[in-house]
């Protein structure tokens, strides 16, 4: 991805995990680690989805150490798709290796939203959490989780206006009861297609709101 970006292979609950992580060229004293959940296994995801990367770069210029991970199954990771459930579970056991303290975010694309939003169930209550980013949220594919109430301020959604893998009309359905608005982007598709830039600027801006105030 970047000429910071090492591959190695670090131990799961179930067998290796093939980690990606993009350090920036100039870190920043006060930034932590973001880690990137990608879409679906069984439907092409890995963490080398143009939507992750284009993720990771945006937290890469801000500072952040991005861990982008491969789930169970997946390229040289270790074991097989488990539902989101054994993902979680690699997940937070990722964190736990690689940032068990310091300051963290979190985004995800399609099912790796999912993912992140089960994740933040178990970690919202033990640590802080800088910023969620979630894109293309798989609302209507899986039973999203609700957003913990302490991030909602902390927390952006992105969804393609024309999402043909993931209606808007889902989303909305799944961000109404939590008062969760959207940036909606028109004409735009599940994979961001010809708007990846775009994406990227509205991630900068959405982790730029979460810094704190000087």
């Amino acid at each position: 991805m970047n000429p910071h970006t090492v591959t190695r292979l670090v131990q799961g609950p179930h067998g290796v995990l093939e980690v990606a992580i993009d350090e920036p060229p100039q870190p920043r004293a006060d930034a932590g680690v973001a880690l990137i959940a990608h879409p679906h296994p069984l439907f092409g995801g890995t963490l080398h989805n143009k939507v992750v990367q284009t993720l990771a770069r945006a937290h890469v210029q801000q500072g952040w150490r991005v861990l982008r991970f491969n789930f169970r199954g997946v390229g040289a990771s270790a074991g097989v798709h488990d539902h989101g459930v054994g993902e979680t579970d690699d997940l937070l056991a990722l964190l736990q290796l690689e940032a068990a303290h310091g300051p963290l975010a979190l985004a995800g694309f399609s099912f790796g939203a999912f993912v992140v939003l089960r994740a933040l169930q178990q970690l919202a209550p033990l640590r802080p959490v800088h910023s969620v980013l979630l894109v293309g949220a798989a609302a209507s594919r899986f039973e999203l989780p609700a957003l913990p109430t302490e991030l909602h301020e902390r927390t952006a959604l992105i969804h393609g206006e024309v999402d043909d893998t993931v209606p808007l009309a889902a989303v909305l359905d799944w961000a109404r009861p939590q008062g969760l608005p959207i940036a909606v982007v028109p004409g735009v598709e599940h994979f961001f297609h010809g708007r990846l830039g775009l994406l990227k600027s509205l991630t900068l801006r959405h982790l730029r709101a979460c810094e704190p105030e000087t």
